[in-house]
């Protein structure tokens, strides 16, 4: 069953379409979330060109998204990041059978609503892109295509899935190859969700009240995620993953899935890469599998890692906290 904590059931995204005497719908929690629950297990491949689409599909991504530039190029060229160009996406979407999603800006409505239009598969309201609306994120029950968001730590997960985010990806910083705040913030998730459940298991409704001002979000949704223990939607891995070992960490430490993009196209064995990336996170509970992924690679043919501690951009802090 599919969580629906926070759910808006008359949101403006809802669709509703006659079919003979019945009625259909689109764009319901249920369907969004359902979609993201679809890719559970799975890599998500950041791309630029069909060429890389192919590879990914080739190597058993569930989807791609598709960028301008890859975050790794992004953080290089510096300037205005900007969604991708949309011949380059249907050229996309009709050169590969699985889902294809794509970046907008922060904040910025009409990049999404364009995505939207060109019937992209999920949009990702992304740091990597540079923010249109330094203030506010996209009210994403407005649309029918389904949203993931980044976040740090528990309290900006549930902000974006109060504001319709139907996929959350933890954050790390992307385009370093270095998988350490990727780590850092899944863990951040996890101890807040501990204690979160611990406190709904002792019955303490007051303390619950208090975490949810603290958390700056509605009640309801605390309590619901409380229950459940774990974030109501899927919540993938993001950010410096560039090994078959790192993306097996990341699921055992509760990811449902992983995003990577740099690490697999910034190296010299994207081919090789993607296919033992693939391999780890479906096996990742198999220590055996993942040695046989990781001897696909050669560290030497890696991306060049990144310290993340001396970085003048931190992607993973731009947008909206609120």
């Amino acid at each position: 069953m599919i969580p629906l904590s926070g759910d808006i059931a008359n949101a403006k995204g809802i669709l509703r379409d006659k079919v003979g005497p019945s009625e259909t719908k689109r764009g319901t929690s249920t369907l969004k979330r359902g979609f993201a629950h679809m890719l559970k297990n799975g890599v998500v491949m950041d791309v630029t060109t069909v060429e890389q689409a192919q590879i990914a599909e080739d190597a058993g991504a569930v989807a791609v998204m598709v960028l301008d530039k890859l975050p790794a190029d992004v953080r290089k060229a510096g300037g205005v990041a900007r969604t991708a160009s949309i011949r380059i996406i249907e050229e996309i979407m009709d050169s590969v059978t699985i889902p294809v999603m794509a970046k907008c800006r922060i904040g910025h409505v009409y990049e999404a609503k364009v995505l939207e239009t060109t019937d992209v598969d999920m949009i990702d309201e992304s740091e990597v892109l540079t923010p249109a609306d330094e203030f506010h994120h996209i009210w994403k029950w407005d649309f029918t295509t389904p949203f993931v968001n980044g976040a740090r730590n528990l309290g900006e997960a549930l902000r974006r899935i109060e504001e319709g985010a139907a996929m959350i990806r933890t954050k790390g910083e992307p385009g370093t190859g270095n998988v350490a705040e990727a780590v850092l913030h899944i863990k951040n998730v996890n101890t807040e969700l501990r204690r979160l459940k611990s406190i709904y298991d002792a019955g303490d409704e007051q303390d619950l009240v208090s975490l949810a001002r603290e958390l700056k979000v509605s009640f309801s949704l605390v309590e619901e995620t409380a229950a459940l223990g774990r974030l109501p939607v899927v919540n993938f891995a993001a950010g410096g993953i560039s090994t078959p070992a790192d993306a097996a960490y990341l699921m055992t430490l509760g990811c449902d899935g992983i995003f990577v993009g740099s690490g697999i196209f910034k190296s010299d064995d994207a081919k090789e890469r993607a296919q033992a990336v693939v391999l780890a996170t479906t096996f990742w509970e198999d220590p055996e599998k993942v040695k046989e992924a990781q001897k696909m690679v050669d560290e030497r043919q890696s991306m060049l890692g990144l310290d993340t501690k001396n970085l003048e951009l931190r992607m993973q802090e731009r947008g909206s906290t609120a």
